[in-house]
């Protein structure tokens, strides 16, 4: 071939390399557009410790539900602008009803020009999206509802919301923020035990109450008397799942896949092993770690079947349900399936399909196991649907705060010694919120399994066990 023939050819294949690379980094781009938190400017797989974002109004961290009119409250919000700030907030939520973090953005606005009572939210930002937001509308229903009814003792609440990635290093620099920052009285979060656990040494020496809605592990038991959590006992769930099991299910050889790196999974492992040869039944050890990235899903349902296996407890942690998934995939409805409260999400419906279905799961709360109550319709009018457990939980804890607080303890000690009390008590979205001298919640779970429906939109829906 001659040079003259070459040359356009060349040209040629220039332009579509530079085509497909011009596209790589368009959908490179767009996608981290769709997905990237506001977070220094760095994606969630690049934050470090010194990394943690915090705002009363001045700053987006969910460029998810991002607005014109939201950004423009922020700024008005940012220059102390608050009538603007409340007006561009207003027209932001007519467009994005169910954004929490614009409305307690309001809110904030609201409070800021009268002396306001501070509070604090840890959440998943960066870990994960849909449930940090589970959690902050749990704490903007509360804070609207008080607001709305002219505060406390005259004072709006005004909360400041954080994200930790569910980092245990970030969970402890924002527990040490908190601690110094006095304005702030009391901390709902976080979300990961692990997160948790890193964060409530610091919480506890600060003298700051922190409790969390979430997080489950034992060893938070033994943090100290400024941590609490609205979220029931691990050993509870481990004997509801024993005994549905060996006394309904009739399966009696039951495997665990769990995640070695959680500290949550590994105390429901050791919570329901102890529980399930209580009741009679025999755990047999096929080494399903879910935190393993090499893990192959099919094998180790082989393996569970060739020992005898008849039943698998999955516990992944939030920022691992689809290795969780993977099991029940390559399962195919065989043995039968049990899940632990990380589980109820959108994504194991979505993903998990006819897979996952009839798996039981122990979770703290679900909306039709409760009667009608004022928090079930007003999460409705503010969210347009049912809410999960995650946001109930969230809206007990930050309903704890605000009884400590009505009582006029407006400093730290106070707060903690009215949510130590014996005799505290406050009505929550199901029952009231006590706590037991541990902190942890003087309450139990309930079973839900999953069947098809049309609520979720996945063709599959979490329901109570009758």
């Amino acid at each position: 071939m001659t040079q003259k023939n070459e040359t356009p050819i060349l040209i040629l294949s220039l332009i579509i390399t530079a085509a497909i690379l011009g596209g790589g980094y368009w959908y490179f781009t767009q996608k981290q557009d769709r997905e990237i938190i506001i977070n220094n400017g760095k994606t969630p797989t690049q934050t470090t410790n010194s990394q943690s974002s915090v705002s009363t109004g001045d700053e987006l961290l969910i460029s998810s539900d991002s607005t014109p009119q939201k950004k423009a409250g922020i700024n008005a919000f940012k220059e102390g602008n608050y009538s603007e700030a409340i007006a561009q907030f207003k027209t932001s939520l007519q467009l994005q009803p169910n954004d929490p973090e614009t409305l307690i953005y309001l809110n904030n606005a609201k409070a800021a020009i009268n002396n306001p009572l501070k509070i604090a939210v840890v959440v998943p930002i960066g870990g994960n999206l849909n449930i940090a937001k589970e959690i902050l509308r749990g704490v903007a229903q509360v804070q609207e509802k008080v607001n709305e009814k002219g505060g406390i003792n005259g004072q709006l609440l005004q909360v400041t919301i954080a994200n930790d990635n569910n980092n245990p290093g970030i969970a402890a620099e924002v527990a040490q923020n908190f601690v110094k920052d006095n304005s702030i009285l009391a901390v709902i979060g976080h979300n990961s035990s692990d997160a948790t656990l890193g964060a409530g040494p610091v919480y506890q020496k600060g003298q700051l109450v922190m409790i969390s809605p979430t997080s489950d592990a034992k060893k938070i038991s033994t943090l100290g008397d400024y941590i609490f959590r609205t979220v029931p006992s691990i050993r509870f769930q481990a004997d509801q799942l024993s005994r549905y099991l060996i006394n309904t299910a009739k399966k009696s050889n039951v495997a665990i896949c769990f995640d070695s790196s959680a500290e949550y999974s590994l105390s429901l492992k050791e919570e329901f092993t102890s529980a399930i040869f209580a009741d009679g039944g025999k755990v047999i050890e096929i080494n399903c770690d879910l935190a393993d990235k090499s893990l192959n899903s099919l094998n180790k349902v082989s393996q569970a079947m060739e020992q005898g296996v008849d039943s698998l407890l999955l516990i992944p942690t939030v920022n691992n349900i689809k290795a969780a998934i993977n099991i029940s995939q390559a399962n195919q409805n065989r043995l039968f399936l049990l899940g632990s409260s990380a589980l109820y999400t959108f994504e194991t419906l979505k993903e998990g399909q006819k897979t996952v279905e009839g798996m039981v799961l122990a979770v703290p709360w679900h909306p039709e196991a409760v009667g009608g109550n004022g928090f079930i319709a007003q999460a409705r009018q503010l969210w347009g649907g049912d809410v999960n457990w995650r946001t109930a939980a969230a809206y007990d804890a930050t309903m704890a705060i605000v009884a400590a607080l009505e009582e006029g303890n407006s400093d730290r000690q106070t707060i903690q010694k009215s949510l130590s009390n014996s005799n505290f008590s406050v009505e929550g979205a199901a029952e009231n919120v006590k706590f037991l001298p541990s902190g942890d919640r003087n309450g139990g779970s309930i079973l839900i399994t999953i069947v098809p429906g049309s609520k979720s939109r996945t063709g599959f829906d979490f329901v109570p066990l009758k």
